[in-house]
């Protein structure tokens, strides 16, 4: 064999070699440079509330700046292509939520696929809704709720955020799980849905905790259940629906997650501190405050949550036949 040829090889092996360790010590030495978090929602909502939290609390603990880009538009899904289509260097991450799952199925024609295209790093933050009725209907819990919906089906309206979002779906699951028939009426947002529901012109809403309790606290609004697998610290007395209907749980979650092939040590590293935050007695403090619970765990169960969810929101879309707007 030709000298060139052996010394072309010996190269080749030898960067070959080099690869990987050039990987691993980029990411011991991670981050080197800020870090975007990209946010598909508004500044001030409860996505882009808790990311702004992650991001002060990383940004702190690794020595670099950690800072938010809201990309707010298509129910999400602009953010999300844009991360899919990053580079893979832990330096553009996604705070994903509830609705990358539903529009996963909801969507059909997306440039990328939530469970191909992503690393997942941590769930951070679950917010269970809570299913509410106004002060002049009737039902004095969700078992009411349901035996007045069998009695006069299809005359029962409930708000709710957009079509697809997870409040809407929730309640579909609700029909689902329960083979009652009421009529969720989609709204812009919560706080419209909300108007309405005092007003008399729908009987009730679905909407997160923070959003609603504030009626809940004035008797405007009844609290029936909460849709988590535990009840809220903020409504310690309403009872979760899984008390009524078992197996119902449906949560508006947030997690971090990273363009496919993001480096595992670079994973690793965010996940740790991302549950060192969870842990801390102040973060939990805001945490609360905001109605949510933390969502701990690694990377790899992060990554089974959110296949769990995209399957569950799956079987709902079917069975309730819902449509993109």
């Amino acid at each position: 064999m030709p000298a060139s040829r052996r010394r072309w090889l010996g190269l080749a092996a030898a960067g070959a070699a080099l690869a990987p360790w050039s990987r691993r010590a980029a990411a011991l030495t991670y981050p080197t440079r800020p870090v975007r978090i990209i946010v598909g929602a508004v500044p001030g909502s409860a996505p882009d509330v808790v990311a702004r939290l992650m991001a002060d609390w990383l940004s702190k603990r690794l020595g670099q700046a950690f800072f938010v880009d809201n990309r707010n538009g298509a129910s999400g899904n602009l953010a999300s292509e844009m991360v899919a289509g990053a580079a893979p260097d832990g330096y553009t991450l996604l705070l994903v939520s509830a609705s990358a799952a539903i529009n996963a199925t909801l969507y059909h024609n997306l440039k990328f696929n939530i469970l191909r295209d992503f690393t997942s790093i941590a769930g951070v933050v679950a917010f269970p809704m809570v299913i509410t009725v106004s002060k002049a209907f009737p039902a004095k819990s969700l078992p009411e709720l349901i035996a007045a919906a069998k009695q006069t089906p299809g005359k029962i309206n409930i708000g709710t955020p957009p079509i697809g979002s997870p409040q809407h779906v929730a309640g579909e699951l609700l029909k689902m799980l329960t083979g009652i028939n009421v009529v969720f009426v989609a709204y812009r947002g919560g706080p419209p849905a909300i108007t309405d529901a005092l007003s008399g012109q729908v009987q009730g809403v679905i909407g997160t905790v923070l959003l609603t309790i504030e009626q809940i606290r004035a008797g405007g609004l009844r609290p029936l259940a909460v849709t988590g697998t535990a009840r809220s610290e903020l409504l310690p007395d309403v009872p979760t629906v899984a008390d009524t209907v078992p197996g119902f749980e449906a949560t508006q979650w947030v997690g971090l997650m990273a363009p496919k092939n993001t480096p595992r040590d670079i994973v690793e590293a965010l996940n740790r501190e991302i549950e060192a935050g969870l842990a801390d007695p102040s973060m939990k403090a805001k945490i609360v405050a905001l109605g949510g619970t933390e969502l701990p765990g690694s990377a790899a169960a992060f990554g089974s949550y959110v296949d769990a969810e995209v399957a569950k929101w799956a079987k709902v879309i079917a069975f309730a036949d819902i449509k993109a707007d």
